[in-house]
Formats: C-alpha cells, sequence, structure tokens
C-alpha cells in the first residue's frame, strides 16, 4: 500500500491531483486507514496508469470516468490502443527533444536561439489540454477569462509578451546567486507580478498559489528546469517572500 505522498512522486502528479480524483469518484483509495490516511494498493495504481495515459491523449476528466467505468472496459485492449496513439505522437516529442538541446546550447552561449525557437514543438491543441485541466483543478472562470485575453491579442502582441516573459525568468535566474530575499530579486517578482497582468489580476494568495504549482506541477516544473534546475523552487521562495512582505 502507498500513501498520497508516496504514490504522488511515484507517479508524477500533485497530492492535489490524488485529491481531487477522489473528490469526483475516478480514483478512490483502496482504503483510508484510521488516522484518516489514504492507502492505495496495486488495482489502484493500474486504474492511475490508465487515467495517466488517458490524460496523455487529451480526454477530459469526465469522459475518461465514464470509458474506465464501462463493464466492458478491458484494460489489455486499452494499452495496445494506448501504444498505438503513442507511437502517433514519436514525431512530435522529437522534436520536443530537439527543442530541449537546442535550448542547453543556446544557454550555453554555443548557439543563438529565438523566442519562437523556444517553445518548438508545443502547439495550440498542447495548451488548450493544459487550459482544460487547469479548469478541473482550479477556479474555471479564472481560467477561462484568462484563454479569452490571451487569445484576443495578435501574433506580435503575443510574440512580445513571451519575449517578455522569458526575460523576466532569465534575469531571475541570473538574480538567484544574491539570495531570494535580496532587492534585486523581489524587483523581479514585482515585474513578474505586473507580467502576469496580460492573463489575470491575482490578489496576493492566488500569486503564491501560481509560484507553488510551478514546483509542484511536473509539467510546469518541466519548463523551469530547461533555463535552470533550481528556478521553479527559487521562484516559489521568492514569491512566498513577496507576499509576506505585502501582507504588512
Amino acid at each position: 500500500m502507498f500513501t498520497v505522498k508516496q504514490l504522488s512522486s511515484m507517479a508524477g502528479v500533485t497530492p492535489r491531483t490524488l485529491h481531487h480524483y477522489d473528490e469526483i469518484g475516478l480514483l478512490k483509495p483502496s482504503r483510508i486507514g484510521e488516522n484518516g490516511y489514504r492507502y492505495y494498493g496495486e488495482e489502484a495504481l493500474l486504474k492511475l496508469q490508465q487515467i495517466l495515459f488517458y490524460r496523455e491523449l487529451d480526454i477530459p476528466l469526465d469522459e475518461i470516468k465514464k470509458i474506465m467505468g464501462r463493464r466492458d472496459f478491458d484494460v489489455l485492449g486499452a494499452l495496445q490502443s494506448h501504444k498505438d496513439a503513442l507511437n502517433k505522437q514519436a514525431v512530435r516529442i522529437d522534436r520536443l527533444i530537439q527543442t530541449v538541446d537546442n535550448t542547453i546550447q543556446h544557454l550555453k552561449g554555443k548557439t543563438k536561439m529565438s523566442e519562437k525557437g523556444l517553445f518548438e514543438g508545443f502547439s495550440e491543441e498542447e495548451q488548450e489540454k493544459y487550459a482544460k485541466e487547469a479548469e478541473q483543478m482550479y477556479d474555471p472562470e479564472t481560467v477561462r477569462e484568462s484563454n479569452r485575453k490571451w487569445k484576443a491579442y495578435s501574433a506580435a502582441k503575443k510574440e512580445a509578451i513571451l519575449a517578455e516573459g522569458k526575460a523576466v525568468y532569465m534575469d531571475m535566474v541570473a538574480a538567484m546567486p544574491k539570495g531570494s530575499a535580496s532587492a534585486e530579486v523581489q524587483a523581479i517578482v514585482e515585474r513578474w507580478r505586473k507580467h502576469m497582468d496580460y492573463f489575470w489580476t491575482p490578489n496576493l494568495d492566488q500569486l503564491l498559489g501560481l509560484a507553488e504549482g510551478y514546483s509542484d506541477d511536473p509539467r510546469f516544473k518541466a519548463n523551469f528546469d530547461k533555463m535552470h534546475p533550481n528556478l521553479a523552487e527559487f521562484m516559489r521562495e521568492a514569491v512566498k517572500v513577496y507576499v509576506e512582505k505585502n501582507r504588512k
């Protein structure tokens, strides 16, 4: 049996995600201990694997629940279907790997890379996938409003916003040695907060929650790891200092 924390670490999902899956009846724990802790056995682990495969294929959570709830649901047949679909994604994955390699060379100063090149391999469909899951995990109206604002921008404006965001994060990487509470880092956090206005205007609690998501969500963290392996955690600590300072 595995606890929420153990399964979260093993499967690469957040504890919040497992709690959410439990709440909507998608993945129930195998048992709940006298201490109130959720415990997951092999059957639950196999079910979570299926859920994650379906999420990789852009299937919404409510649809996954319907599929896996059918009496004629065939695990082996589903695995073969997953394999076929994943093979079709191989070309896109190869592009993403190449983008990672190019970014590494860019950060080492060996090659020059455009802002657009940083996102080679990421499609509009992929962004839609993240948006749909965000609606499941966060306030749906906030997510939808953010999407509406983004889609209203021109292509040139979007490119400028992405470039500005990249500059904020790269400046943060450069300032990391000075510490999360330093004046320079806190000034960059303020720039980051203002940059968020292009998407939505979070309050202090939401701002901290967003920064925590950067380090807790494996996919967000993977993007930050491309810039610096400790950037996501550093951002969380820097934003925490910013929030505590501005509450006073």
